[in-house]
């Protein structure tokens, strides 16, 4: 990685955005442009990078991207997704009209470097200066510093959207391979509209109370989905669809089944991403 100062806004995208918003309120990722410039220097990350090798996304950028991403509620691949298409990202971040981005796993590959070499405080230290200096928040008082919450909301999303898009990709493997069998299971008009699109076209609940219930319905799905290709008597080869692995490992990963007489439901507090299913009965023998 080398430090390279932001390109200004491209010419294009200036005056689409200008013309769009002429007499209104600009979007946030304007208004930060405008305001604060290049708020995260590359160089303030440059000790989690390397000095050789293909080069890679400016991570002063990319810390950006972060921040617009946790403000937006959005996953990894929305976000992505957003530097593309979103002309007042493309504005904020300096991008051209033809500029690709960048493929969704390097949000995650560089939340994985900066906490590698502890610079989660970076981040919000270097926003708290520019706004302080800007006359935009007060200097003195307390104020929360806690960086590590915004990537754990980021984390805790992605997650969230893995175990949506698990149980959609074998509904659809199903849908393919045993459509009569999956009728037999599976309320195919009430799951189809809960699967029916990607996990990601759509956005995620903001409140931590709504994500946790979307979670434990995923889970309820999976294990329902699971349970019901390892029931005795089951063709064999279902269960050994990609796609049914690949739910298997994710619900194992993720969260932990109990069995309670009173069927009540619960989700792990802390900083575990696990969440916990409890229901009154056998666990499913995957």
């Amino acid at each position: 990685m080398e430090p390279r100062s932001w390109p200004e806004p491209a010419r294009e995208v200036a005056r689409a955005v200008r013309a769009k918003y002429r007499g209104r309120e600009v979007p946030l990722p304007v208004a930060v442009r405008d305001r604060l410039g290049e708020l995260f220097a590359d160089a303030e990350f440059a000790g989690a990078f390397g000095a050789r090798g293909p080069r890679g996304w400016s991570p002063g950028r990319l810390a950006l991207v972060t921040v617009f991403q946790m403000a937006e509620n959005l996953t990894d691949r929305q976000a992505a997704e957003a530097v593309r298409d979103k002309l007042s990202w493309a504005y904020a971040l300096g991008l051209g009209l033809e500029d690709p981005g960048f493929d969704f796993s390097v949000l995650s590959q560089f939340r994985t470097r900066v906490a590698g070499h502890h610079l989660e405080e970076k981040v919000l230290d270097l926003l708290l200066a520019a706004l302080t200096e800007q006359g935009l928040l007060g200097a003195g008082g307390k104020q929360r510093t806690d960086s590590t919450s915004v990537v754990a909301a980021v984390r805790d999303l992605n997650r969230l959207e893995l175990a949506g898009e698990s149980v959609r990709a074998l509904v659809e493997a199903l849908s393919a391979a045993a459509p009569d069998w999956l009728a037999q299971v599976v309320d195919v008009a009430g799951w189809s509209r809960r699967y029916g699109r990607r996990i990601d076209s759509w956005k995620m609940p903001a409140s931590k109370t709504k994500q946790d219930a979307l979670a434990l319905d995923y889970a309820r799905d999976g294990f329902a989905l699971l349970g019901a290709l390892y029931a005795p008597g089951q063709p064999g080869w279902l269960r050994e669809l990609p796609a049914a692995q690949v739910l298997r490992t994710v619900l194992l990963q993720n969260y932990t089944r109990t069995t309670a007489r009173s069927g009540r439901e619960w989700s792990s507090g802390g900083r575990r991403p696990t969440r916990a299913v409890t229901d009154s009965r056998p666990p499913v023998s995957a």
